[in-house]
C-alpha cells in the first residue's frame, strides 16, 4: 500500500504504464496522476481490510515522494516546525541542555548544560539523571520524547527531578523555559602568540553568525592578531546571506561570492559582498573536512577562488543545492530545492546527482575523469565535480573501533562524572593534563564497569568462514581460520586501553574540562592535540613570513 501511495504522488511518472517514457511532464500529466492518486486512496479508504489514518498514509506518500527527489526537500506540517525554525535561527525555547541515554539506568541523562542557559543557571550538572518532568516518570523514554517535553513555550515553568551521582536524595529544581540561542561561534582566541595567529570555530550559519564573526575578528585584531584560522570542519551550513557577509570581511566590497541558477528566473541570483571589508591582506587559513557543507563550502570555496585564503583538510561534502521555503495549506511549510550554487570561478560545488541513481538507489557522483577545470582570480587551476578540494590535503588519523565504542559508552561518561564530583576545581583549559596515575585509575574504572566492545574483525572472520564453507574451501583452511579466530578472541581490555592511550586521553581530558569550563573549555583543551590546527599555524607562518 505504501509503495502505491508513494508512486501515485510522483507526478512525473504516470500510474498507467508509461513510467519509461522520457518526456517533459505537462499540466495534463500532473492532473491525471493526482486524479489517479486520489482515487487509489479513496478506494483504499473504503475497502481496505483495516481502517486507514489519512494523516499517516498521506504523509507516507509525501515523505516517500520527497525522499526520491533529494535529501533536502522536506515537508513540515503545521504542528511540526521547530526543526525548521531552529535551522534558520539557531534558536528554540527550552532549558539549554544536551541530553543522552544512560543505558544502565534506562533514562535520559544530562550530557552538558549550555553555559548561561536556564539549566546551568538552576544548578543542573553533567551526569544528572532525569527522574521526572513535571511529575511524569521518564524511565524508558527515548531522547526525542524527553527533549520534546523539556522544550515548550518561553516563560513556562516546570519541575525537573534529578538523581545526582553521589547524592543520596533526588533533587527537585524549578526551571523556566526561555529562548535559547545555540552558539554558532563557541570559542575564538589567539592560539599562537609568536606569530599572532587567531582562531575561530564556526559551527553553523544562523542569522547571528556574521555579527559574531565580525565581533571575534575585531576583538582578536585588538589583541594583536596578524593571521587567522577559520575552522569550518563539521559545519553543515545554513544561511547563504551570512556566508556572503563573512566572505565580505576579507575581500573588496561588491565582489561576487556565489550565484544561483534554477529553472525559474526568480531563483537566479548573484550575491555580492554588501559592505566595506575589515581586512583584505591578513593571511587566512580555512580548515574543512568531509562534513563541511553548503554555506560553509561557499565561504571556503569563494575564499579559494578569490585567492584570499589557503584551504586545508579533506574534500568537502559537496552540497550545492539551494532550498527555499513556501507555505502550503493548513500552516504547513515545504522546504525544497530551487537552484544550484556556483562559486566565483564558475564551478558548481554539488557532488551528487539525485535524479540519476544507481541500482541500489544511491545518488551518483561525477567521476574525476569527467570534471572540468576552472581558474581562480590569479589563474590557479581548480576543478568542479563536487565539494571543495583543499589546497593542502591533510590525512586524518583513523580511530580504532574500540575507541569509538568507548567514547559512546556509559563507562567513560560515568568516570568523568565521578572525577568532577571528587575534584572541586581544575586547571585552566590547555594546561590540564592527566598524570599516569589518573589514567591508570580510569582504566581500572572502565574494566570494573563491565564495558565491552564489538570485535568487528572477529565478526567479519565468521562471515568469511561461512563463505569459505559455502564455496567448499573451509576444510583446506580450517586450521588457519581456527588460529586466527583464537587470536582475535584475545580482547584484552586493559592492554587495549593502554595501547590506544594516545587516542583516548585527549578526548578524556576534553570531557573532564567540559564539566568545569563547558564547550569553550573543551575546544581550548582539544587545541593541544589538534594536528590540523597546528598544520594551519605552520602553513600561515611558512606562506606568510613578514
Amino acid at each position: 500500500m505504501r509503495k502505491l501511495l508513494i508512486a501515485a504522488l510522483l507526478s512525473g511518472v504516470g500510474l498507467t504504464g508509461n513510467a519509461q517514457e522520457k518526456k517533459e511532464p505537462t499540466g495534463f500529466d500532473v492532473s491525471r496522476n493526482l486524479e489517479i492518486f486520489a482515487d487509489i486512496y479513496r478506494q483504499l479508504d473504503m475497502f481496505y481490510v483495516d481502517t486507514l489514518s489519512a494523516d499517516t498514509a498521506i504523509r507516507w506518500a509525501i515523505d516517500g515522494m520527497l525522499s526520491e527527489i533529494d535529501p533536502y526537500t522536506v515537508f513540515y506540517p503545521g504542528d511540526d516546525q521547530d526543526d525548521l525554525r531552529r535551522m534558520a535561527t539557531g534558536r528554540y525555547a527550552g532549558i539549554g541542555a544536551l541530553i543522552r541515554v544512560h543505558k544502565k539506568e534506562d533514562r535520559a541523562v544530562i550530557e552538558e548544560p549550555y553555559e548561561g542557559c536556564p539549566a546551568q543557571e538552576a544548578g543542573v550538572r553533567s551526569g544528572d539523571i532525569i527522574l521526572s518532568i513535571d511529575g511524569r516518570d521518564i524511565k524508558g523514554w527515548p531522547v526525542a520524547k524527553v527533549s520534546e517535553n523539556l522544550r515548550g513555550e518561553p516563560g513556562t515553568t516546570f519541575e525537573l527531578r534529578l538523581q545526582r551521582p553521589g547524592v543520596k536524595e533526588p533533587l527537585a529544581l524549578k526551571l523556566t523555559r526561555r529562548q535559547i540561542q545555540l552558539p554558532c561561534l563557541p570559542w575564538y582566541g589567539i592560539v599562537d602568540t609568536t606569530a599572532q595567529v587567531g582562531y575561530l570555530l564556526l559551527t553553523e550559519f544562523t542569522d547571528q553568525s556574521a555579527r559574531e564573526v565580525r565581533h571575534a575578528i575585531n576583538d582578536m585584531k585588538q589583541q594583536g592578531m596578524e593571521r587567522l584560522i577559520i575552522d569550518l570542519r563539521d559545519n553543515g551550513g545554513g544561511a547563504v546571506s551570512e556566508a556572503v557577509e563573512i566572505v565580505g570581511y576579507f575581500v573588496p566590497r561588491g565582489s561576487l561570492v556565489v550565484s544561483t541558477k534554477g529553472k525559474v528566473p526568480a531563483t537566479c541570483h548573484e550575491y555580492l559582498t554588501p559592505a566595506e571589508p575589515i581586512d583584505t591582506v591578513m593571511p587566512i587559513a580555512v580548515l574543512v573536512n568531509g562534513n563541511t557543507a553548503s554555506a560553509a563550502e561557499i565561504v571556503s570555496g569563494a575564499l579559494q577562488d578569490l585567492d584570499r585564503a589557503v584551504i586545508l583538510g579533506q574534500r568537502t561534502y559537496g552540497k550545492g543545492l539551494v532550498q527555499a521555503v513556501r507555505e502550503v495549506p493548513y500552516r504547513g511549510q515545504l522546504k525544497f530545492t530551487t537552484s544550484r550554487y556556483y562559486i566565483p570561478s564558475g564551478r558548481c560545488i554539488q557532488a551528487y546527482d539525485y535524479r540519476h541513481r544507481t541500482a541500489d538507489g544511491a545518488a551518483t557522483a561525477l567521476p574525476d575523469s569527467l570534471t572540468r577545470e576552472f581558474r581562480t582570480r590569479l589563474g590557479r587551476p581548480v576543478r568542479d565535480g563536487g565539494g571543495i578540494l583543499p589546497d593542502s590535503i591533510l590525512k586524518v588519523d583513523s580511530l580504532p573501533t574500540m575507541v569509538y565504542d568507548l567514547f559512546a559508552s556509559d563507562a567513560l561518561f560515568d568516570y568523568v562524572t565521578d572525577y568532577a564530583a571528587a575534584h572541586e576545581t581544575l586547571a585552566l583549559p590547555g594546561s590540564f593534563h592527566l598524570p599516569d596515575s589518573t589514567y591508570d585509575a580510569f582504566c581500572q574504572s572502565v574494566a570494573a564497569s563491565g564495558f565491552t566492545y564489538n570485535g568487528r574483525t572477529a565478526s567479519a572472520l565468521r562471515g568469511l568462514r561461512q563463505l569459505a564453507s559455502f564455496e567448499g574451501r573451509l576444510e583446506a583452511a580450517e586450521a588457519e581460520f581456527d588460529a586466527l579466530e583464537a587470536k582475535l578472541k584475545e580482547n584484552d581490555l586493559s592492554a587495549d586501553l593502554r595501547r590506544f592511550r594516545r587516542h583516548i586521553q585527549p578526548y578524556l581530558e576534553a570531557e573532564i574540562i567540559s564539566r568545569y569550563y563547558y564547550q569553550r573549555g573543551a575546544i581550548q583543551q582539544q587545541m593541544r592535540s589538534d594536528k590540523e590546527v597546528r598544520k594551519a599555524i605552520e602553513t600561515l607562518k611558512d606562506y606568510y613570513n613578514p
